[in-house]
């Protein structure tokens, strides 16, 4: 056996702490303190449900054993991702969201679908017995809400564009890491995905070739649902920052997105803001720019590699969401001073719309990404420390304020050129 994977012998653990609650204590504590977070809903902010959630999670690895814990991860969660994948490729949530909120029979939903009926049974029991579809009766179901939202291509298909399409990069990250010393890693063009599959495309290559690329943009469309866009006031006051002081010319640009897909972010941006001046432009690289359907003929759509000259000069602002945790601070440093280059002092803004990740306590969505920031990018989510050091030390820009607006919500870091020359 190799020795980097042989089992040891003995152990400084006895054997029984696997079959004991985890932590007995907390129970009384933690349930007084859900108590008081639910008399609190409706009063409170989003945060209130947030902890609560958060000492649910606490409350059920109290009362856990290690190896309920264990077995929950080997065979619960991989088994609710393996039926909730059937059914969505099988047309299984949009059939029982046709049918509305009565009991549905799994053999009338078999025959329906032209699935084996013994086969459909095993995966809805399995999905019940993890609390995400009501039992009824026997072989008979309830929709819930979570499976009524599957339905909807901004919630299901994250499963087959993203995770389906890439999860042995983050099951088999060990191997990686294993063979590259342990070391953190920031290449791009090595990461654990890669070598999972044995391929040398990155994630957004890989998913197109693989024919789910209209599902993985579903799932970025709806990457923000039930948090607030970075436009809502409470985050960024875009008139105060933006709108006021920009050029009114209708041919001047006035917010430029890069790497912005297929253009979510500007469609809800115009929506939002009907009246702003200007131009609302796209960028990405032509895969994306082909894919793009359906959105508004104001937006100016431009294909353009954030490696080369940005093109787009002096507009009020430059936007880029959730594509600099993609990316090395090699690669990022290169695009902020492209668009450095372009900026103009004293009246273009850059607006990075990202996570900001807190020196403690951070939420589990940021920690989440971050964890698969690192197997399938080599990158990382970084902390207000690690951003300093990328916008100001390498890049060269000012970072004028950090927007935040609570925990699993993503800031703005607003930017500026810091002198005349478009020096460092």
């Amino acid at each position: 056996m190799d020795a980097d994977n042989k089992v040891k012998d003995s152990t400084t653990v006895d054997i029984s702490v696997a079959s004991s609650p985890s932590n007995l204590d907390e129970v009384p504590k933690l349930l007084s303190e859900i108590g008081e977070y639910i008399q609190r809903f409706g009063i409170d902010t989003d945060e209130i449900r947030k902890d609560a959630i958060f000492k649910c999670r606490q409350l059920f690895l109290a009362l856990s054993t290690p190896r309920e814990i264990m077995a929950d991860h080997c065979w619960g969660q991989i088994g609710a991702m393996m039926a909730v994948g059937f059914g969505l490729d099988s047309g299984l949530w949009d059939l029982m969201a046709q049918n509305g909120d009565k009991p549905q029979r799994a053999p009338d939903l078999a025959s329906s679908l032209g699935i084996e009926p013994k086969l459909l049974s095993r995966l809805l029991r399995h999905l019940s017995a993890m609390g995400l579809l009501n039992e009824v009766g026997e072989d008979e179901y309830q929709p819930t809400n979570y499976t009524k939202a599957l339905s909807l291509p901004q919630i299901g298909n994250g499963y087959l564009g993203l995770t389906a399409c890439t999860s042995a990069g983050c099951l088999k990250y060990h191997e990686f890491s294993r063979k590259r010393g342990w070391i953190n890693p920031t290449n791009p063009e090595d990461t654990s995905l890669m070598d999972a599959y044995g391929t040398d495309k990155d994630l957004f290559s890989r998913v197109n070739e693989l024919g789910y690329g209209k599902h993985l943009n579903d799932y970025l469309g709806g990457y923000n649902l039930g948090r607030r866009w970075w436009i809502h006031p409470d985050i960024y006051p875009v008139k105060e920052r933006l709108i006021n002081g920009a050029d009114p010319s209708p041919d001047a640009s006035f917010l430029v997105d890069i790497g912005g897909n297929v253009g979510h972010d500007l469609e809800r941006f115009r929506a939002a803001f009907p009246d702003a001046p200007g131009k609302l432009i796209l960028q990405d690289l032509p895969m994306m720019i082909g894919q793009v359907k359906n959105l508004d003929s104001s937006i100016v759509r431009m294909e353009y590699d954030f490696r080369d000259e940005q093109p787009v000069k002096g507009s009020r602002a430059y936007y880029i969401h959730s594509t600099l945790h993609n990316w090395s601070d090699d690669v990022c440093e290169s695009l902020l001073k492209r668009v450095k280059e372009a900026m103009k002092p004293g009246y273009s803004r850059l607006l990075i719309n990202e996570f900001v990740v807190p020196e403690m306590g951070a939420h589990w969505e940021i920690t989440g990404l971050d964890m698969m920031m690192l197997a399938l990018f080599s990158s990382e989510q970084r902390t207000r420390v690690a951003w300093y050091d990328l916008i100001e030390r390498r890049a060269g820009l000012r970072i004028v304020q950090i927007w935040s607006a609570g925990a699993g919500v993503e800031s703005v870091i607003e930017c500026e050129v810091t002198n005349y020359e478009g020096e460092a």
